[in-house]
């Protein structure tokens, strides 16, 4: 029990054993040792009380680390409140997912030292992710300069469409503001291309013996990757497929952008780019 219950409850069983002591006293006239149930109850509280500071703590100290690096600690607080297992062992719900990558970062990078390229990223990659975060976005990895997210686990957010294409367009203003940094320290100018997509993903735990990471697979996942590098042909900063535009309409405004069949797809899609 949590603690406020369990409190309650001792107290009331407590008051009741005097109070039944007494009644029996009055009416009847007999005597009972009412000591030995006292004892046993606050017994039985301390514990209730004992084992379960030390199960929450092992419970928040595992939470953590699994999800400590891909959600903000607010929502790890809300995990172990509501006390699910958030999917570790797979599940298969609806999500978005987001794909953020630095424009000719090949490039970009053969034209500075290592020291200042790692001083690059850090500096580009935080504000992002504190972005992501932000909007209820889980980090699922970075690859190099790349950053993939997603919404709608472990934490169910039914505005995870639009929490989505919400932290896109603000990683897109953040990139303005940082800018301003790069310029001072000259460092190169950077722009990005996001993709986000919303559908069917496969959510959990994954990975071998002996390492794993909580992450997305499936259809709408790679949907999602094919989008952002799309953003580099049609000279756009955000694409997003056709799902999340109708999940966010009433929300943002589109500009139809082209319909198109993308590798690893049979069948034809809108793409829209949000304004």
């Amino acid at each position: 029990l949590g603690a406020m219950i369990a409190s309650i409850l001792t107290f009331v069983c407590v008051f009741f054993l005097f109070f039944l002591d007494h009644w029996i006293w009055g009416k009847y006239g007999i005597a009972l040792s009412v000591v030995f149930p006292i004892v046993s109850i606050l017994v039985v509280y301390t514990v209730n009380g004992i084992y379960g500071y030390l199960f929450e703590k092992r419970r928040r100290r595992e939470m953590k680390a699994v999800f400590g690096q891909y959600v903000p600690p607010e929502c790890i607080d809300s995990m172990l409140k509501k006390r699910g297992d958030f999917g570790l062992d797979g599940e298969t719900k609806d999500l978005s997912v987001l794909f953020a990558d630095i424009r000719g970062f090949t490039t970009l990078s053969e034209g500075m030292s290592a020291t200042d390229l790692k001083s690059l990223l850090n500096a580009y990659l935080s504000p992002m992710t504190a972005v992501i975060f932000e909007k209820k976005g889980t980090i699922d990895k970075y690859v190099g300069d790349m950053i993939v997210a997603f919404w709608g686990a472990p934490l169910s957010d039914p505005q995870h469409a639009e929490h989505a294409v919400s932290a896109a367009l603000e990683m897109q203003r953040k990139l303005e503001e940082l800018d301003e940094l790069f310029k001072k320290k000259n460092w190169p100018e950077i722009h990005i291309g996001v993709g986000v997509n919303t559908g069917s993903m496969n959510v959990g735990d994954m990975g071998s013996k002996f390492r794993k990471a909580y992450t997305v697979l499936g259809d709408a996942v790679n949907l999602g990757s094919r989008l952002e590098a799309l953003t580099k042909s049609y000279h756009v900063k955000i694409l997003v497929g056709e799902s999340t535009c109708k999940e966010t309409e009433p929300l943002f405004l589109y500009r139809p952008i082209d319909r198109v069949k993308v590798k690893g797809k049979l069948t034809n899609t809108n793409i829209y780019e949000p304004i």
